[in-house]
């Protein structure tokens, strides 16, 4: 299970409705508007994904961020997502973050005490916040 941050909030994936398909007798005929897609876009530049691995990581490792941290790491994701990035490791107060830039998810996190020694691969870019 994973979380997702809308608008600086942490939900559950879970809590989010699910759409039903359209029965298969029923014509969908009507056409995507494009405040629809210019608000799904937008949606997604202000939300991104913390991965049950790394929602454990972060309560194993005591690690909380409020609404403020969220803001700023998603800002981060935008930042490298705009350099082309594909696998980031993100660098925010004490905390390093593995985040996949094209899934919008952060894969794993890693305090300042467990990172020591450590080597981190697969990552094309670093951003340091």
């Amino acid at each position: 299970m994973g979380y997702r941050v809308i608008n600086g909030k942490l939900h559950l994936i879970g809590d989010f409705p699910t759409h039903s398909k359209p029965e298969k007798n029923q014509v969908n005929n009507t056409k995507t508007s494009f405040k629809d897609i210019l608000d799904k876009q937008i949606t997604s530049k202000e939300s991104f994904v913390i991965s049950s691995h790394a929602a454990e990581r972060l309560r194993q490792r005591n690690i909380s961020f409020n609404e403020a941290d969220m803001k700023t790491i998603n800002e981060g994701i935008n930042k490298a997502e705009e350099k082309g990035a594909k696998e980031s490791l993100i660098l925010y107060k004490d905390t390093a973050l593995i985040t996949s830039i094209r899934n919008r998810t952060i894969i794993t996190a890693v305090d300042k005490e467990s990172s020591k020694g450590s080597v981190f691969t697969n990552i094309d870019s670093v951003v340091v916040l």
